[in-house]
């Protein structure tokens, strides 16, 4: 059976990290969602400006395009891809079956920390504020919550568990 896993939370709560080890254990190839942002959303949040719903419309029917092709392949995969709202969630999913959402979650602190932490990479720490006012975490059994405030082995163990 094919399986889409999306890795969502806020910039810092390490998608990439922990998506990379995921897909790595299970064998799945591995998506950067942020690869699919447009050059313009790209420079908006390198000058420290958040995007809007409007600057992510674009980007979240290129990576649903990504995800439906996968599906229709009958393969499987992981994505990091903030999916900060609702709305956005089902955008991404919408029509296309066995996607299953895991959202990565820790205080604002440790991903504060996190992303001073970061080199070369354009997400600048003052619009983690306005990521962390926009989230709108899943509901229950709507994804698998895995703290961050482990090892990334650790959050990697409990996914697998979850999707066991």
């Amino acid at each position: 059976m094919n399986r889409i896993i999306i890795l969502t939370g806020v910039s810092g709560s390490g998608k990439t990290t922990v998506g990379r080890a995921l897909a790595r254990r299970l064998g799945y190839p591995f998506y950067e969602g942020d690869d699919f942002h447009p050059p313009q959303n790209i420079a908006k949040m390198a000058g420290g400006i958040p995007l809007d719903d409007a600057d992510r419309a674009p980007w979240l029917d290129s990576l649903h395009a990504l995800i439906a092709g996968i599906a229709a392949r009958g393969e499987s995969a992981v994505l990091a891809c903030s999916a900060l709202k609702e709305k956005y969630r089902e955008r991404l999913a919408r029509g296309v079956e066995n996607v299953c959402f895991v959202y990565l979650y820790g205080s604002f602190d440790l991903i504060r920390a996190r992303i001073l932490a970061r080199e070369e990479h354009y997400f600048e720490a003052s619009m983690l504020r306005s990521q962390f006012e926009a989230l709108e975490p899943p509901a229950s059994g709507e994804a698998i919550s895995v703290s961050v405030h482990d090892t990334v082995e650790g959050v990697v163990d409990r996914i697998k568990a979850a999707l066991e």
